[in-house]
Order: structure tokens, then C-alpha cells, then sequence
């Protein structure tokens, strides 16, 4: 999406919570898509898909990585947000579903 909305900027940080956001929103519609029969791709996501979302994007925060190698937070060193952030971003495109609510960079 960032690629059609032309989005660039210095911030990789704000840039991957843009992508948690828009994967959010896209999460939101998934059942609305269809194949070229008209067919839906999906036919429901549940609260368990979401909290399957929420766990895989908050184990490959920062944050937890840096926790998990043995050495303390260094945000200076965050590419990706921090999995609160990460959390933060991707509900917020779920929960409205506007991909106009994902900036990051504000």
C-alpha cells in the first residue's frame, strides 16, 4: 500500500507501524475480497486470528528481540517499533478500518 500511496520517509520506524496499521485495515476488510468468480477469499476472521496477528507482530518488536538477545532496550536501534507500538499501530487499522487513521509519522 505504501508503495501506491507513493509514502517515503527517513523514519523506518514510522514507516513499519504504517505497515502494521495498513495490515490492520486490510484485516478489517479481508472478508469483503473476492476472486474473479465474485467468491469471498475469506470467509471470516475471528478474535483468535487477531490475537495470532497481535502475538506474531509484539514477538518481533524491538523491544522483545533486543530482550530476547540479552541486552537492554536501545530505542536509537529500533528499525520496526516496539511491540506495544506495533500492537498500538496494527489495532488501530483493525478497529476503524481507515487506512487515512495510519499516520505514523504526526
Amino acid at each position: 500500500m505504501q508503495d501506491l500511496l507513493g509514502t517515503t520517509s527517513d523514519n523506518s520506524v514510522a514507516i513499519e507501524l504504517q505497515a502494521d496499521c495498513f495490515a490492520g485495515v486490510w484485516a478489517r476488510h479481508a472478508t469483503e475480497t473476492t476472486d474473479e468468480d465474485g467468491q469471498p477469499i475469506f470467509t471470516s476472521i475471528t478474535d483468535s486470528d487477531i490475537k495470532e496477528a497481535l502475538d506474531a507482530a509484539a514477538a518481533v518488536g524491538d523491544d522483545a528481540i533486543q530482550k530476547k538477545m540479552g541486552g537492554p532496550v536501545d530505542e536509537s536501534k529500533f528499525t520496526h517499533g516496539s511491540s506495544a507500538e506495533r500492537d498500538q499501530w496494527f489495532s488501530t487499522g483493525y478497529s476503524t478500518g481507515d487506512p487515512k487513521k495510519c499516520d505514523t509519522f504526526s
